[in-house]
């Protein structure tokens, strides 16, 4: 995982809210798509980038293909923000 295409793909609000979405639950790109006014294509084009951030995974069930929150990546994220901010309270007493 680099943090950079996970900061790249977040910062994007569609990005944001799909993933918002995927919170609640696997969802296809035709369930995803609905929420959204934008066409099929972009709406793919967001889950590509979300994908090689490895924020989503996606499994194939017959001819539909879900999509999932990569909740490990979350958590590696989360330590780099604690890390991030507790260094910087340390250097700030010393």
């Amino acid at each position: 995982m680099s943090f950079n295409e996970a900061f790249k793909a977040i910062a994007d609000p569609t990005r944001r809210k799909i993933l918002s979405l995927l919170r609640k639950g696997d969802l296809t790109a035709g369930e995803i798509a609905s929420h959204f006014d934008m066409q099929k294509p972009s709406v793919s084009h967001h889950l590509k980038v979300l994908k090689q951030a490895d924020l989503v995974q996606d499994r194939r069930d017959g001819q539909h293909i879900y999509y999932s929150l990569n909740t490990t990546v979350f958590q590696d994220l989360l330590r780099w923000f604690y890390d991030f901010v507790e260094k910087g309270e340390r250097h700030d007493e010393e």
